[in-house]
């Protein structure tokens, strides 16, 4: 992995911005700043194989990036700080923002390269990704991640009442903190809030559906295989709609397998006793409600939290909000997305960032949203082919989401 950058700038003060230039269709793009030299070693690489790519001061022409994209490696050298930002033109209606899974599910983990690797090819071309949400580390249940998640329009995660990036129906993006609202309808009326794809609690209740992994691993219970009515929508699953779900079998214990077709409704020993009899053949509702509503939401991916909001840094109190760790954030204003990764714990290079320091280092970068993503040893930025950061563990890590752009075959405006 890159350890320090190609060129330093030894520029001492925050508030200076690096300086950025848009090149035309069909050349190339360029910023002020110093380039990794891993990345540099690619750019050789490319020339060797006759791709034209050359180096020449502060400009390297490469010609597959084309235009809307804009790369550079900040190293403030008083810290120090190795910052990685990308700034990705929102005009560009070929390029579209996508989750992945690790293994493509929701209990897999597996490199960032590796997850770039379960978007099919007809979906598009992966020109930049950043590492995602947090997740559970441990137990039975590793490789869940903690908040909401949307994949190509699948509801896979849920929220959990904290920071969410997503883009809405009409592709504008925001940060909130939605709130599940997810419940089943028994035949009766009665109504039992549901979690989705997550650790079961002994008096909770939570659906699983095909892309959680291969069963349930739950332990005791009660567990309903439901299945397709044969009217309405069914798989895969979408935030806001509501389906009508059939009761193929009822099975007195956990741990139900699970399959392309069915979803299994998992009720806690202390809940079971206390929700409504069904026999095979009942029918039930169950609701993908979500407040603010995610309808038609094909993007969306936990974190947290809150780092600027209107163009201004925001307060943060997490309990590790003041130490200096590597960190990724997304971002956006009116004319561009950005991808920020800040390497940390290498001495020389980079100590990483407070919450505080990142939120003011993006507001100044032009962000006028932005939103905090998992950091330690999780943070990379892919670009092309490598990851052009240095991250902390000197190795991609596994972790379970990431966000991803693609360079779609939709028409780009002039």
């Amino acid at each position: 992995m890159c350890r320090e950058p190609w060129r330093r700038n030894e520029r001492a003060v925050l508030s200076q911005t690096p300086k950025w230039r848009w090149l035309p269709d069909g050349g190339s793009w360029q910023s002020g700043k110093a380039w990794p030299r891993r990345f540099l070693r690619c750019v050789g690489l490319l020339a060797l194989c006759g791709s034209a790519a050359s180096v020449s001061g502060a400009e390297i022409p490469l010609e597959k990036f084309g235009t809307g994209l804009q790369y550079t490696n900040d190293w403030v050298r008083a810290v120090p700080w190795s910052i990685h930002v990308l700034r990705i033109d929102r005009s560009r209606t070929n390029f579209e923002l996508v989750t992945t899974l690790g293994q493509n599910k929701v209990l897999g983990l597996s490199t960032l390269t590796e997850q770039l690797r379960t978007i099919p090819a007809e979906r598009g071309r992966p020109l930049a990704a950043i590492n995602g949400d947090f997740y559970r580390e441990h137990g039975p249940y590793t490789g869940d991640p903690r908040g909401a998640q949307i994949l190509q329009g699948e509801l896979v995660s849920a929220p959990d009442g904290k920071a969410c990036f997503w883009i809405d129906a009409e592709g504008i993006p925001h940060i909130g903190n939605p709130i599940s609202q997810l419940h089943v309808t028994w035949p009766a009326g009665e109504v039992t809030p549901c979690g989705l794809n997550e650790e079961r609690r002994p008096n909770a209740a939570v659906l699983y559906t095909p892309r959680f992994g291969s069963s349930t691993r739950t332990t005791g219970g009660s567990e309903l295989i439901l299945e397709w009515t044969g009217q309405g929508a069914w798989l895969p699953l979408r935030a806001g709609l509501t389906y009508a779900a059939r009761v193929r079998a009822v099975r007195e214990t956990g741990n139900t397998r699970l399959n392309s077709e069915t979803l299994v409704l998992s009720l806690g020993p202390s809940l079971a006793g206390r929700v409504p009899e069904v026999a095979p053949g009942s029918v039930l509702e169950v609701s993908m409600a979500i407040s603010p509503d995610l309808s038609g939401a094909a993007t969306a991916l936990g974190g947290g939290p809150l780092l600027v909001h209107e163009g201004k840094p925001q307060p943060v109190r997490d309990h590790r909000s003041n130490e200096r760790h590597p960190r990724a954030a997304i971002g956006w204003n009116s004319k561009c997305y950005f991808f920020i990764a800040v390497d940390g714990r290498q001495p020389g290079l980079s100590m990483g960032m407070t919450l505080q320091e990142l939120a003011a280092y993006l507001a100044r970068s032009g962000c006028e949203e932005a939103m905090n993503l998992d950091g330690g040893g999780s943070v990379e930025l892919w670009l092309w082919g490598i990851i052009v950061n240095s991250p902390c563990f000197g190795r991609e890590r596994d972790t379970a989401n990431a966000l991803v752009l693609l360079q779609t075959r939709k028409a780009s405006p002039p």
